[in-house]
């Protein structure tokens, strides 16, 4: 049961923010993903961690 109640709590909220660096939410990469098949977001995402765009580590409150 505590390990049922420990993941619940790992998974992110329809509206609450997985990226910081860009603001996205879980609802967004969802409708990216059924949109387009793949996640363009993700996409993105790594093109601009590849050209130093991301900052998580000091937007992200827990410095991820």
């Amino acid at each position: 049961m505590t390990e049922n109640i420990e993941s619940k709590q790992k998974e992110f909220q329809d509206d609450e923010l997985v990226c910081y660096c860009f603001e996205y939410t879980r609802n967004d990469i969802e409708r990216d993903y059924l949109k387009n098949g793949r996640s363009m977001i993700m996409e993105n995402i790594a093109s601009e961690k590849r050209a130093g765009g991301c900052h998580c580590a000091e937007k992200h409150p827990k410095g991820r």
